[in-house]
């Protein structure tokens, strides 16, 4: 769902001289020098980058010491006749023994021999990973295969098929989950490669996999209005379960014999002994083999609970090992599980007591229970590694003198003996060495250029310096740094946060249109803690129109607790938009050359939906919107992520979070944009706002991109469209 507009790579300044001619591609990265080395761990624990754009090193987090190996000008001389001057040399990984590096250069993958200053041609690029179509049983005697819904074992030696199921049809898959469109689109085909999700046993004795049932589901038609190959439209069918509908598909796990259903000649199915799981979005269940018995992972539609079942094969007996209810929901985006039997039980990331904290619970101990490894005002963000002795984990918000949405490093012992492993108060994107023992360490914040460490996970101490981004270049372009904002609300005691982006060669005497990109979407936060988040996105660019542009996290966002978050439950029509304009006012209020007379937004998907709601709902304040890939009625998106905050709604509630029904506010400038072929949020729902204010007598823009999906409408026309908008409706507006 959510997506991030970012400015590498992508586009530059369609619009101005700002950064580049007209039409010309810039990278903001390439004016930062060492903004990303591509540090990763090689050999076990050993560190490649490339510093300086040059240098190819190896570090040794043992001595701490870094070793040139290569130089990238050497090996691109070796590689000229094959190179353009476009391509670049990209480290992939090191032989010590050989003394060869693997690396990527012009669309393959080369082997560089240090002793002989050769460079030999190790194939092309890894090939995409296909739909897995057959699964081999661990004795190699078998295969399972799907076909016509149903599913079929083969004897790798004879070829000889046995039937594992018998009744698939549309209604009822085995194995297999619905096609999604864009994948239809791509194959020219309502029937393209599907995942096959079949699980055998370590004997090769049974099979797990699922049964799907439609359950009156509703059948989505679309439209391809100019595929390839025809100049005539083609229809596609599939089945997208939606927010809010009384029936979705469900998914029953089950549990096939495999020598029974050889030695019978006919199916040997076993319905296992837990609820369905309502498929809120096409994807294979939680579902797996741990050893000798099974475990499954079961959410409840609507997200009061989720039970981790422990099944047994033999006799189908299903046994909770880990239950999470939570009100009024869990937040699943702020919560897991895990088995971890080297720890003899289960790790629980849970919000019971309003923060996302860590729990312990021995395996056949009270499944609601728990010994809680941390505790406060705090977030755990993520489990990265087990141990017998202790857990490796990511958190944000504990530290007094760091920015709430900075992410660090901790270590944690089953006694509750807790680590802070990266002290410095910046945001740290860490990468573990296999063996657990270091780790790298990205650390940056939006005003720090990015440095990257090499540390220890026993202590956090820095045993080697990698490199430090030097911001020079894009400095002297004239540059202007993001600026982190913050403020109090009302209360006095919590605080929002927000960026500031500035266009460049920025005037403080000059009077700038604001525009506030917008993604209240409450699974997410939008504040760029660090370097690279500042730097890599669409603000920048925009800035450079001349205007004034705001990221803003408002209340009903995530990673400050389940507080801070709830006030977008069942409200998600409303939360955030006084907040950000508050946020402004007090930007504003600083900075006087913000002309908030002429304040636009615009966002993405959640965001497209918070665009169009912002000027709907506010259209005094607004002035422009860019709403793209909106979901501008909840109840036509897939039905997990409205749910997750809206729970089990009632209709008067989903209306009122309808863009739908409040189309008729609009006073500004709103253009709506949306992917044809779009099948994370369906056209539909642009379609229907479209229509809305149509009947309403509104004046909007409104542009379907044709055979375009959630992700490829950010093509260049899309950004020329974005920036054109805004340049007619609030840069030259009177």
């Amino acid at each position: 769902m959510r997506t991030r507009f970012a400015a590498f790579g992508v586009l530059a300044l369609l619009l101005g001289p700002a950064w580049a001619a007209p039409g010309e591609e810039v990278n903001l990265s390439s004016l930062v020098t060492n903004f990303e080395l591509g540090a990763h761990f090689v050999s076990g624990s050993a560190v490649l980058y490339r510093l300086n754009r040059e240098e190819i090193r190896l570090a040794d987090p043992k001595s701490g010491n870094s070793e040139l190996i290569a130089r990238v000008s050497a090996i691109k001389a070796l590689l000229a006749a094959k190179l353009t001057d476009k391509d670049d040399v990209t480290p992939l990984d090191y032989d010590a023994a050989k003394k060869t590096l693997k690396l990527r250069a012009g669309g393959k993958i080369w082997s560089y021999d240090l002793a002989k200053n050769s460079v030999s041609e190790a194939g092309g690029e890894p090939p995409r990973a296909e739909k897995q179509t057959e699964v081999e049983s661990p004795d190699h005697k078998h295969k399972v295969i799907a076909r016509n819904y149903n599913l079929y074992l083969v004897d790798k030696a004879t070829g000889k098929e046995t039937a594992l199921t018998a009744d698939g049809s549309f209604d009822r898959h085995y194995g297999q989950n619905y096609a999604l469109m864009a994948d239809m689109v791509e194959a020219n085909s309502e029937t393209p490669p599907i995942n096959l999700a079949v699980q055998w046993s370590p004997d090769s004795k049974k099979l797990l996999t699922y049964r799907l049932s439609r359950n009156n589901a509703y059948i989505w038609h679309a439209i391809q209005q100019t595929p390839r190959d025809s100049r005539f439209p083609r229809t596609f069918t599939f089945v997208y379960p939606t927010a809010g509908a009384k029936d979705v598909p469900q998914i029953e796990p089950i549990l096939i014999d495999v020598e029974k259903a050889i030695a019978k000649k006919k199916t040997a199915i076993t319905t296992l002994k837990v609820p369905a799981l309502s498929l809120l979005w096409p994807g294979d269940p939680p579902l797996w083999w741990e050893g000798d018995h099974i475990l499954y992972e079961w959410t409840a539609r609507g997200y009061g609970e989720v039970n981790l079942y422990e099944i047994d094969p033999v006799t189908g007996v299903a046994t909770v090992r880990v239950h999470e209810a939570v009100k009024p929901l869990v937040t699943v985006t702020s919560s897991a599980i895990r088995s971890e039997p080297e720890l003899g039980g289960y790790l629980n990331i849970s919000e019971r007591n309003g923060w996302a904290q860590l729990y312990y619970l021995p395996k056949g101990s009270d499944p609601a229970g728990g010994r809680a490894l941390t505790s406060g005002a705090w977030e755990v963000s993520e489990i990265l590694r087990t141990e017998k002795s202790r857990v490796l984990f990511t958190g944000n918000g504990r530290e007094a003198n760091s920015n709430p949405y900075n992410h660090a490093l901790y270590s944690v012992t089953l006694d509750g003996t807790l680590k802070l492993l990266t002290p410095e108060p910046y945001d740290h994107r860490v990468t573990l060495s296999e063996d657990g023992a270091w780790f790298i360490d990205r650390m940056s914040s939006p005003a720090l250029p990015s440095q990257t460490l090499l540390r220890s996970t026993e202590d956090g101490k820095i045993v080697a310096r990698l490199g430090e981004a030097d911001p020079t270049p894009l400095k002297e372009a004239g540059y202007a740094p993001v600026e982190p904002f913050e403020m109090l609300v009302e209360d006095g005691k919590t605080k929002l946060y927000g960026a500031i982006f500035r266009p460049k060669n920025f005037d403080p005497s000059k009077k700038y249109p604001v525009i506030d990109y917008v993604y209240t979407g409450p699974t997410t936060h939008n504040y760029p803690e660090s370097y690279g988040a500042s730097l890599g996105r669409m603000e920048s660019t925009l800035a450079s129109l001349g205007v004034i542009v705001t990221v803003i996290d408002g209340r009903g966002t995530s990673q400050r607790g389940q507080a801070f978050r709830l006030p977008a439950y069942q409200n998600m029509g409303e939360v955030g938009i006084d907040d950000h304009i508050a946020m402004m006012k007090a930007m504003a209020a600083k900075y006087p050359y913000m002309d908030l007379s002429r304040v636009g937004v615009y966002g993405h998907s959640a965001g497209g939906y918070d665009a169009a709601r912002f000027i709907l709902r506010r259209p005094d304040f607004f002035k422009a919107a860019v709403a793209s890939a909106g979901t501008h009625d909840l109840r036509l998106d897939k039905a997990w992520w409205p749910e997750v905050t809206m729970g089990l709604a009632d209709d008067a509630t989903w209306d009122r979070n309808s863009n739908i029904a409040v189309a008729g506010n609009l006073k500004g400038k709103l253009l709506i944009v949306h992917g044809e072929t779009d099948d994370n949020v369906p056209i539909t729902a642009s379609l229907r706002l479209h229509k809305a204010l149509i009947d309403a007598g509104k004046l909007h823009e409104f542009v379907m991109v044709p055979n375009s999906t959630h992700h490829t409408v950010f093509q260049p026309y899309y950004w020329k469209m974005l920036l054109d908008f805004f340049q007619r409706n609030l840069v030259e507006a009177k």
